[in-house]
C-alpha cells in the first residue's frame, strides 16, 4: 500500500502550489531554472531524484518506448560505476534517482543532463535491442491487461502494451522527443541535504510544464468484467484523490486480508494499493489470489467485501487502526527528507501540498461514512478480471468482446475456418467471426505493423485488433494490402523485420474426424435439403412429363398452360443445383 503525504481535493489559487506553506520544513528554490526542493536526512550520504513530466501515457502505441530510450541513452555515459543510482519510466513521469556522497549525487545529476542536452545517438538501435530484451524477460502480472480494458490503445492504455517504438524510432524523432519534455520548465529536483550542492549543472532546454495526458476509455458501462487467469482476482478503479480515498485502500486491504485469507483460508495473498494517476485522480487495486479449487469462493468472497463495504459496514476499529499506521509516519525523524519525492511529484504533476499538521488533520477528519462514499465511488467505476467466469449476478456487464459494426469491402474467406471471413474495406478491416465481428477502422488506428511479406497488424484506439495474413485467406493480394498501406495514417505504421520463412504461418491441416464432428450437423442440414428439394423437383418433372404427353395427343393441345407449367419446374432445378453445390463444397471443406 502506497500513501503520500499530501493527498487531499486540490483547491487553486495556492501560492506557490503550497510550498510557500512548507517553509521550516522543505526549503525550495531555482537550480538553472529547476525547480528544487531539499531537506536533510540523517547519514553520511544524499539521495537525489530528477522528476520529468514525460511518460509512456505521453506516447502513441507506435512511438511507445521513446520515453525509456531517451532514458537509457541519458544514462548511458555514466558506464560502470559503485554508484547507487538508476532511471525509471512510468506513466506520468520520469525519474533520474541516485544515493552517494555529494561530489557523487553532483556528477551523476550533471551527467545525466549532458546526456539528455547530447544523446548518444550511436548507440540508437543497441538500446533498442536492450529494451527489447529487458521487456521479453520482464513478463506479465495478473494486472497487466487492466489498462486496455480500461483506457485502449491509448495513454494510460499503452503500459499493456510492448514497446513498439523500439523498432522503428529514428534518431531525429528520440531527439525531438527528449528536446521538447526533458526541458528545464518540465522538471523539479530534490535532495536530501540542508543545501543544494556546489557545482551543479542542469543546464536544459527550455520548454513548458506538461500537463498529465486526459484519460481515454474503452469501457461503455462500468462497473464491468472481463476473464483473466486462473488464480487472479483483480480490480481497478479511478477515484477523485482525497485523504479519504487513500485511507480506504488501506481499510480495503486490510478487509479483503481478513475475509478471504484470515476468516475464509480461500487466498494467501488479499491486498489493495492507492497510486496518484495525475492532479485530481488515482488509481485503486486490489488483488487476491487462489488456488483453482478455490475460485469459485474468492470471487464470492472478493465481491461480498466490496459490497460490505458499500453498504457502510465498516467497524470504526478498522478505520481506528489504518488512521494510527498513518499517522506514524509523522514519529520519522527524517520525515521532511522522506517526504520530498512526494512532495516533488505532487508539484510535477500540479497537486497542491499539504503540510504535515493539514495532512493529520485531514487524517483524523476522515469518518467511516466518508469510506463508504469512496467505496460506492471505487464500485461505480470498478472494472473485475475474474478467472474465466461470469460475475452478472454481482451487477457487473461483460466488457466489449466485439465490436459495434463491421465495414464493408472485399470478403476474403479463412483457409482454418469457415466461419470466419476478414473484409478488407474503404474505411478499415473488419474480422467476422459466429460470435461478432472485430473492426479497425483506419482513423481510429493506433498502430500497424508491417512485415515485408505482407503481413499487417492493426490496433484500434479502442484496443481491438486485427490480423491480417496474406497466407491464411483467399483472395489478400498484394493490392489488397497495399490499399490497406495507403490507407492507414503513415504516424500509426510500424516497420517490422522480416521473418524466417518458416514462420510466416501456413493454414493448419484439417483433421477430418475434427472436421467432421465440427461440420457434421451443418452436412446433415445440407444433404436433408437436398433430397427434399431433389424430390419435389423430381415429381414435378413428372408430372409435367405427363402433361405434355396428354397435350401432344389431344386434338388441340394447350401449349401455353405446358409451357407454364414447365417454367414452374425451373426454380426447383436451380434450387437442386445451389444446394447439391454447397454440399460438395462443405464435403470438400
Amino acid at each position: 500500500m502506497t500513501t503520500d503525504l499530501h493527498e487531499h481535493d486540490r483547491r487553486d489559487g495556492a501560492d506557490d502550489n503550497g510550498l510557500g506553506a512548507l517553509s521550516g520544513l522543505v526549503s525550495h528554490t531555482l537550480t538553472d531554472h529547476v525547480p528544487t526542493l531539499y531537506a536533510p536526512a540523517s547519514g553520511n550520504e544524499i539521495t537525489a531524484g530528477l522528476f520529468f513530466r514525460v511518460g509512456r501515457a505521453d506516447e502513441t502505441l507506435a512511438t511507445a518506448g521513446v520515453t525509456h530510450l531517451v532514458e537509457h541513452l541519458a544514462l548511458h555515459r555514466l558506464g560502470l560505476s559503485d554508484l547507487h543510482y538508476n532511471g525509471a519510466t512510468a506513466n506520468a513521469y520520469t525519474l533520474f534517482h541516485v544515493t552517494g556522497s555529494e561530489e557523487e549525487v553532483v556528477r551523476y545529476l550533471n551527467s545525466v543532463c549532458a546526456g539528455l542536452r547530447d544523446l548518444p545517438m550511436e548507440r540508437l538501435e543497441t538500446e533498442k535491442e536492450i529494451l527489447r530484451t529487458e521487456a521479453a524477460g520482464r513478463g506479465s502480472g495478473p494486472q497487466h491487461r487492466m489498462p486496455l480494458w480500461r483506457y485502449g490503445a491509448r495513454g494510460y492504455g499503452l503500459s499493456s502494451y510492448t514497446e513498439l517504438g523500439t523498432w522503428s524510432l529514428t534518431p531525429d524523432q528520440v531527439r525531438h522527443w527528449a528536446e521538447t519534455r526533458f526541458t528545464r520548465d518540465n522538471a523539479v529536483l530534490w535532495i536530501t541535504s540542508d543545501h543544494v550542492p556546489d557545482g551543479l549543472d542542469l543546464t536544459l532546454p527550455q520548454g513548458s510544464r506538461l500537463p498529465a495526458p486526459a484519460a481515454t476509455s474503452a469501457l461503455p458501462v462500468t462497473p464491468a468484467y472481463i476473464s483473466g487467469d486462473d488464480g487472479h482476482v483483480v480490480l481497478t478503479s479511478v477515484l477523485r484523490r482525497s485523504t479519504a480515498a487513500s485511507v480506504f485502500a488501506d481499510v480495503l486491504g486490510r478487509a479483503l486480508f481478513q475475509d478471504l485469507r484470515q476468516e475464509g483460508g480461500y487466498s494467501y495473498t488479499a491486498e489493495a494499493d492507492y497510486s496518484p494517476r495525475d492532479a485530481g485522480s488515482a488509481t485503486l487495486t486490489a488483488y487476491a489470489d487462489s488456488l483453482p479449487q478455490k475460485q469459485d469462493a474468492v470471487v464470492g468472497g472478493f465481491v461480498d467485501t466490496l459490497a460490505r463495504l458499500r453498504a457502510g459496514r465498516i467497524e470504526q476499529s478498522e478505520l481506528d487502526a489504518v488512521r494510527s499506521k498513518l499517522l506514524k509516519m509523522y514519529d520519522s525523524p527524517d520525515l521532511a527528507a522522506a517526504a520530498l519525492p512526494s512532495y516533488a511529484l505532487s508539484l510535477l504533476l500540479g497537486h497542491r501540498i499539504l503540510t504535515p499538521e493539514q495532512h493529520r488533520d485531514e487524517l483524523n477528519a476522515v469518518t467511516t461514512d466518508d469510506l463508504r462514499e469512496v467505496a460506492r465511488e471505487a464500485w461505480a467505476g470498478a472494472l473485475l478480471q475474474v478467472p474465466g467466469r461470469d460475475v452478472d449476478w454481482a451487477g457487473l456487464t461483460l466488457a466489449p468482446q466485439y465490436s459495434e459494426s463491421a465495414v464493408t469491402g472485399t470478403r476474403h474467406q479463412s483457409l482454418e475456418d469457415d466461419e470466419v471471413t476478414l473484409v478488407i474495406g474503404a474505411e478499415g478491416v473488419s474480422l467476422l467471426t459466429p460470435r461478432g465481428p472485430v473492426t479497425v477502422r483506419y482513423d481510429a488506428c493506433s498502430a500497424m505493423t508491417t512485415r515485408p511479406d505482407g503481413a499487417r497488424v492493426l490496433t484500434g484506439h479502442d484496443g481491438f485488433s486485427v490480423t491480417v495474413e496474406p497466407t491464411l485467406y483467399r483472395g489478400v493480394t498484394p493490392e489488397r494490402i497495399a490499399a490497406v498501406d495507403a490507407a492507414v495514417p503513415p504516424q500509426a505504421v510500424v516497420p517490422m523485420p522480416a521473418r524466417d520463412p518458416e514462420r510466416v504461418p501456413q493454414p493448419r491441416r484439417r483433421d477430418p474426424a475434427a472436421r467432421s464432428s465440427r461440420s457434421g450437423g451443418s452436412l446433415w442440414a445440407w444433404t436433408t435439403a437436398l433430397w427434399l428439394v431433389g424430390l419435389l423437383a423430381a415429381v414435378w418433372g413428372l408430372l409435367c412429363a405427363v402433361i405434355t404427353a396428354d397435350e401432344a395427343s389431344a386434338a388441340a393441345p394447350e401449349w401455353d398452360a405446358v409451357t407454364g407449367v414447365w417454367i414452374l419446374e425451373l426454380p426447383l432445378l436451380f434450387a437442386t443445383w445451389k444446394i447439391f453445390a454447397a454440399r460438395r463444397h462443405r464435403t470438400r471443406a
